[in-house]
């Protein structure tokens, strides 16, 4: 909420039917904790999903929607939405790839948490692939065992269970977002492998890799389409907060405007101001051209990637800045 109106945004609040006196009380508290800041309207309570169409229907008042909710919701709303640009994602499918030159012990610790720190979460993995060679030796059976010590359901995907000596019926889908104590796992022949299978099945969300080869690390990162792509650490990371942006709005898995975890900037666009004094394009043109244009930083606080425009001419200190203005 804070976020909402700080960035100069209204506020739509809806939560479930089965909680609406507590709606009721939490929202009259954020009515009462933003009133000095905002008119009281700003902020409204929506009472079902119908209410929520019909306010879809007002797009030359709305700039932009950020569901937040379950899988369903945000899909009613991209459907419901017609022009209005939605930012969200609808699910988080992340994968954990174990690459063959990983650390094993790093290996482990980030499977577990990635799975089991908060199953219903969006940044939880959904998919655990591991290297082929890695059925060679112990530590394959030791990463499973450490899944069903932690009560994961452990489905097995088909080149898997055709590998495994005895195998349960092996997985139809692996485009799953289980939201429980319940993951995929399959083996790949490659790390080419690995990307070619969450590209395939991924949500474009969160996807991790394990290894201690920098050349894999870096050809991870470059070559996976995801919003957030990690080396050596749970997917649990991709979080607003966690990553400094103080209260998160959403996490963006499109690529316009805002992608990843959404902070306060997400909520922001941006204006471009110019303070001349009389400058004109055909000062600038080839064939009459007497000034020329010197791009350089200027020195204003918290706006780091604000530049200049010099508008120079030899015998004239006119100057014109282009500032970069948040709105």
């Amino acid at each position: 909420g804070i976020n909402a109106e700080y960035g100069g945004n209204g506020l739509l609040l809806k939560g479930g039917k089965e909680a609406w006196h507590t709606n009721r009380v939490l929202f009259n508290l954020v009515q009462r904790a933003l009133e000095e800041f905002c008119p009281p309207t700003a902020i409204q309570l929506v009472a079902s999903r119908e209410e929520v169409v019909d306010l879809l229907k007002m797009s030359q008042f709305i700039d932009l929607v950020i569901p937040r909710g379950s899988s369903a919701l945000v899909k009613t709303i991209r459907e419901a939405a017609g022009s209005i640009p939605v930012m969200g994602h609808a699910e988080g499918i992340c994968h954990v790839y174990v690459d063959k030159d990983c650390d094993e012990d790093k290996a482990r610790r980030i499977t577990i948490d990635a799975k089991c720190d908060y199953p219903a979460a969006c940044n939880a993995m959904e998919t655990l692939l591991i290297h082929k060679s890695h059925l060679k030796g112990p530590f394959f059976q030791t990463l499973i065992e450490d899944l069903k010590r932690s009560n994961v359901k452990v489905n097995v995907g088909p080149r898997l269970s055709m590998l495994l000596p005895v195998s349960p019926k092996p997985l139809e889908n692996f485009a799953v977002e289980f939201g429980s104590l319940e993951c995929n796992v399959e083996i790949v022949d490659s790390l080419q492998d690995a990307v070619q299978h969450i590209h395939t099945y991924g949500s474009g969300h969160t996807d991790a890799i394990v290894t201690e080869s920098k050349d894999s690390a870096k050809e991870f990162q470059n070559t996976v389409d995801s919003a957030c792509v990690f080396v050596n650490c749970s997917t649990r990371f991709s979080d607003g907060y966690r990553f400094g942006l103080g209260a998160e709005v959403g996490i963006s898995t499109s690529r316009i405007h805002a992608r990843g975890p959404v902070g306060i900037q997400g909520l922001l666009t941006t204006k471009w101001v110019l303070v001349g004094d009389g400058q004109t394009v055909n000062e600038f043109t080839a064939g009459t051209k007497r000034k020329e244009f010197i791009f350089e930083s200027l020195p204003i606080a918290d706006q780091a990637d604000t530049t200049a425009v010099d508008l120079d001419e030899d015998e004239d200190e006119d100057e014109e800045e282009e500032e970069d203005d948040e709105s």
